[in-house]
């Protein structure tokens, strides 16, 4: 019996049982994943991601929170780098102009154009779009590089100018192009623009689609819009809308 007064006992384990394992935490998994999905707005500056969202004014970021800017003889540079929260200034921003279904114009505050010299510095001093006055914005894998018409892609220089000499886009050239146009909103539902809201919106929403206008005057039935939300639930929504504009004798759609 000394014999096994000296075993040392141990916890029974289980044939099949996970001995010792922790569960890993995924915390930083999650984490990445939100911001992955957090939308890329900086001061109602979002970041566009094809080309069909380039219009109206837009500003392009070379480096975090530093945008190009525009001075007054012709040239440009990387402004100052501005807080998380805030957009780019005024000489920042820049009009874009759609010229085919790959290209675009960039207009300055100035009030010209943007293009490349015969040394490939970004300069602005055009009053009209020429063949240097082009841009080809380029996506790929989630980012972006701006194409110059002699088939370059644009940097920042050393000396501190815009320039377009790379023929291929490394880190360096990569950028974003911000748009402060208000974006249309995308639903997941089916619901018609006209049904939604309270029933009184929603009314007044199909008078103005159906309504013949004569004396371009509105006319709503003010009778009381109880029975709406009693024929909303029921599922007769329309037809009592139809109903009440019939009424009216406005609707050159009713009977």
């Amino acid at each position: 019996m000394a014999e096994y007064s000296r075993v040392k006992s141990t916890k029974l384990v289980l044939k099949g049982l996970n001995k010792g394992k922790k569960k890993k935490h995924k915390d930083k998994k999650r984490k990445r994943e939100d911001e992955e999905a957090k939308p890329d707005i900086v001061g109602g500056w979002w970041c566009v991601s094809c080309f069909g969202e380039i219009t109206g004014t837009v500003a392009i970021e070379m480096h975090s929170n530093s945008y190009v800017h525009a001075m007054d003889t012709g040239l440009f540079t990387v402004g100052a780098p501005h807080q998380e929260d805030e957009g780019p200034d005024p000489p920042e921003q820049f009009t874009a102009i759609k010229l085919s279904d790959s290209r675009i114009a960039l207009k300055s505050g100035y009030g010209k154009y943007l293009g490349i010299n015969s040394d490939g510095i970004v300069v602005g001093r055009s009053d009209a779009i020429g063949a240097r006055e082009q841009w080809e914005p380029v996506f790929q894998d989630g980012k972006m590089a701006l194409m110059a018409s002699n088939s370059c892609f644009i940097s920042y220089s050393e000396s501190g100018d815009i320039e377009a000499k790379q023929k291929t886009a490394g880190d360096e050239e990569m950028m974003k192009i911000r748009s402060c146009t208000e974006r249309e909103v995308k639903r997941n539902d089916n619901i018609a623009d006209e049904d939604r809201g309270n029933v009184k919106n929603c009314e007044v929403n199909y008078v103005k689609k159906f309504q013949s206008f004569q004396d371009r005057r509105l006319r709503v039935n003010e009778e009381d819009s109880t029975n709406l939300k009693k024929a909303r639930t029921d599922g007769k929504f329309h037809e009592t809308l139809l109903d009440r504009r019939a009424k009216m004798k406005a609707d050159r759609y009713c009977k």
